[in-house]
């Protein structure tokens, strides 16, 4: 599956999730990664980041994708999809 991440967590919090979210994901700009998972992978990431979210502060939304959707990029492209490998 696809999904694509965003979140508003604490300045305390926010390097821990940006750094676990870089493992699994591709960053595309602030507070925004995206990328094809596995299911398993998927349930582990949800699990990591409840984990490291304060529940009553921070904001984690998940977008759940059945394909890779088109994109357009308007303005400039912070991390260009073709920087991965």
């Amino acid at each position: 599956m696809y999904v694509l991440i965003v979140y508003d967590v604490s300045v305390e919090r926010v390097n821990r999730v940006k750094k676990f979210l870089r493992q699994h994901l591709h960053w595309v700009q602030n507070s925004v990664f995206e990328g094809e998972v596995t299911k398993a992978e998927f349930e582990r990431i949800k699990a990591t980041l409840r984990e490291l979210i304060d529940e009553d502060e921070d904001s984690v939304v998940i977008y759940k994708l059945r394909s890779v959707p088109a994109r357009e990029v308007m303005g400039v492209e912070k991390n260009p999809m073709g920087d991965v490998i």
